[in-house]
């Protein structure tokens, strides 16, 4: 159990990472950078196509976050 808690904890911290790299704008060849969009990307990809943009913000992220730490108390 703490370990699927930790794993949870640690995609959210990965997914932070995606936003304040977006908001940077990094170098998207960048080993680091990449690994975090593929691990972020497909769990985010279908939340945008569900989510209209709001004034130019994504709130994919947002929502992902929320969803993590809803998953996380259940568990």
């Amino acid at each position: 159990m703490r370990l699927v808690a930790a794993l949870i904890d640690l995609y959210s911290l990965v997914v932070l990472a995606a936003v304040v790299m977006s908001w940077v704008r990094a170098d998207r060849r960048h080993p680091l950078v990449k690994a975090v969009y593929r691990l972020t990307e497909p769990v985010l990809a279908p939340i945008r196509r569900a989510l209209p943009l709001v004034a130019g913000l994504d709130f994919a992220p947002l929502v992902l976050l929320i969803a993590l730490r809803v998953l996380r108390s259940l568990w």
